[in-house]
């Protein structure tokens, strides 16, 4: 279940795709510790605000925010994603 270029999703709707609603801390758990960087777009994943995390595993937010705007994700404020274009949901 991959985030497609371009879009984001959050946390909490990893955790209710794969069954457990109440999880959203478990899958950031899993995904801060991301192996497959680049296989595994971990990136894509914001909090339900659109907040960008200060702990994303590859370098920080400016990373995060890098990546997800050469993939033309688009931004509200400085560190929050547009979730009204932007979000994908499953």
């Amino acid at each position: 279940m991959l985030v497609p270029e371009g879009k984001v999703s959050t946390y909490g709707d990893i955790a209710k795709a794969i069954g457990a609603p109440r999880a959203s801390r478990q899958v950031g758990w899993a995904l801060h510790g991301n192996p497959y960087q680049g296989t595994v777009p971990c990136h894509r994943i914001v909090f339900r605000d659109g907040s960008l995390t200060d702990g994303f595993a590859f370098g920080g937010k400016d990373v995060q925010k890098a990546l997800l705007l050469s993939e033309g994700v688009g931004f509200s404020e400085e560190f929050k994603v547009d979730m009204k274009n932007f979000r994908w949901t499953f």
